[in-house]
């Protein structure tokens, strides 16, 4: 049989194409798949928003980390959240609550750490509970086992729906703080308590034995008169402050020693040194100690 030019032409390419299927490569006429455009990554809003709340209380730092979920249009707590049920407090990972130092919560003793806070709410108490586990997602894998602490509080109710879930520390003291679990109308609280006396007292003692250099005395005796401490003492170190520098801010300090003392007359006398000082010193210290002074005076008269 006489094969024509075309003839050949076919036979070769399937021959080729036959080879190039054993060897997995294309045939010469199978053209390469084009390569895939790359997806762009799309940041979406997160339906609960991630935030951490940061606040120093006394020495003590806190920090809490967790996601703040919204209603939306939804009934939350008693429903979406039901009561009796322990809950992350908080959406997606459980809620972190980190000490710097040991504290008090709620009345219980609780070592510095970072712990998951979980709380379970109640039509008339909740129940809020430090766990050793910090690191869970949502509530799902809680167990009682790991708490460290559970304390139970008698939630507040609020006059305005608070549509965000909110977790704040308000009422600060050098001594402690409120840690407030917000949502909807109710507002759970939980009382934070630290040892500054146990830790700045033998700190200020010890500063003050110390041979040489400048002492902390107007700075201790402030703190002893806010924390009602030996006011004889604290009048003291704010003579030895006055002896260093006599100015307006350490003379009403004495001026305030003495009339928690009780002694009126030294009071008013150094409060009008003070404003005597605070003429001299012009601009807004004489402004402020003036009518720091005034304010004092009419007190004790």
């Amino acid at each position: 049989m006489k094969l024509t030019s075309l003839s050949v032409a076919v036979a070769l390419m399937l021959a080729v194409g036959s080879l190039a299927q054993e060897q997995n490569q294309p045939a010469p006429s199978a053209q390469a798949p084009k390569a895939q455009p790359a997806i762009p990554r799309i940041a979406f809003p997160a339906p609960s928003p991630a935030s951490t709340l940061k606040q120093r209380v006394g020495l003590t730092d806190i920090e809490v980390v967790y996601s703040r979920p919204g209603a939306k249009g939804r009934q939350m707590l008693g429903v979406k959240e039901p009561n009796g049920t322990v809950w992350r407090t908080g959406a997606n990972s459980c809620t972190k609550i980190t000490f710097s130092t040991p504290v008090k919560f709620g009345g219980a003793d609780v070592p510095a750490g970072t712990y998951g806070l979980f709380s379970i709410p109640g039509e008339t108490e909740w129940t809020v509970i430090l766990s050793k586990n910090s690191t869970q997602w949502g509530a799902f894998t809680y167990d009682q086992k790991d708490d460290v602490v559970r304390v139970t509080t008698v939630p507040v109710k609020l006059a305005e729906a608070v549509e965000t879930f909110t977790i704040d520390l308000n009422d600060l003291r050098d001594n402690s703080a409120t840690l407030n679990l917000i949502w909807e109308k109710l507002r759970v609280p939980v009382k934070i308590e630290v040892d500054i006396l146990g830790t700045l007292v033998p700190q200020i003692d010890a500063a003050i034995a110390t041979e040489g250099g400048r002492k902390p005395y107007a700075q201790a005796a402030q703190f002893y008169l806010d924390q009602n401490l030996d006011l004889k003492k604290a009048l003291g170190w704010t003579d030895a402050a006055i002896a260093e520098r006599a100015n307006p801010t350490n003379v009403y300090l004495k001026a305030e020693i003495l009339a928690k003392m009780g002694d009126k007359a030294g009071a008013i006398a150094a409060a009008r040194q003070s404003i005597d000082l605070a003429d001299k010193a012009g601009g807004a210290a004489k402004a402020e100690y003036t009518k720091l002074n005034e304010a004092l005076i009419a007190t004790l008269q």
